[in-house]
């Protein structure tokens, strides 16, 4: 599918999926994953791979290995946290725990020192206690992310937690979106001051593609990006 895109123009790819990284388990191969993405550097033509989102508790060292050792593959990852309170990590019944997240990082670092990493944090989730909204901020500052995604927890249909009591009060979500941002902005500021003077190769992407795909158009390829499902 990799090779029919390029071959119809496509530079860029993107791998999607739920857990992208637990790709292969359902047919009986835990290393398929870092397979796919060694398999992509093999691809004449194919300049830059990306994929998202790898859930924590599944990112192994193969895959880590495959990101630093397969030059198409882009030294980026994007890896969803939502909480940097392993209480409320627990109550979301995430099967992680930031140290194991923050391990994570350390290595893909170690391999790929100039990792682009960027994360999405749910703010104010039932049970959230001030102690807990400190845990995530400490967190953040110890993570030392290139972006970070800050969201105020709203109730969703058919989800366990819409019927959790505990909830945390709405204007207490906002401030804490706000403080979190702020001290995101911070991190992220300093990470791109970092880097003042470098000079990077960039992919400009058609207007008209990013439109489509905003649209859910369905794929478009036009000599630069496409997205492939592994769900």
């Amino acid at each position: 599918e990799v090779n029919a895109l390029v071959q119809d123009g496509a530079i860029e790819v993107t791998l999607l999926g739920q857990n992208v990284n637990t790709y292969g388990v359902e047919f009986g191969d835990k290393g398929a994953f870092a397979k796919l993405l060694r398999a992509c550097g093999q691809i004449e033509g194919l300049e830059r791979v990306r994929f998202t989102s790898p859930h924590p508790a599944a990112f192994t060292e193969d895959v880590i290995e495959a990101m630093a050792e397969t030059p198409n593959v882009m030294p980026q990852l994007h890896m969803p946290l939502q909480s940097g309170s392993d209480r409320i990590l627990k109550q979301m019944r995430r099967s992680y725990r930031s140290d194991k997240y923050l391990g994570i990082l350390d290595r893909v670092r170690e391999l790929i020192p100039d990792a682009s990493i960027t994360t999405d944090i749910i703010v104010g989730f039932p049970g959230e206690t001030e102690e807990d909204f400190n845990d995530l901020a400490n967190f953040i500052a110890a993570a030392k992310l290139d972006a970070i995604g800050v969201f105020g927890y709203s109730d969703e249909d058919n989800t366990e937690a819409l019927d959790l009591s505990d909830k945390v009060a709405d204007e207490v979500i906002r401030e804490r979106v706000e403080a979190l941002s702020s001290l995101a902005d911070e991190m992220v500021s300093m990470r791109a001051q970092a880097r003042i003077g470098e000079t990077v190769r960039v992919l400009i992407e058609d207007a008209e593609l990013q439109e489509g795909r905003a649209a859910h158009q369905g794929p478009e390829v036009d000599g630069t990006t496409s997205f492939i499902g592994t769900d």
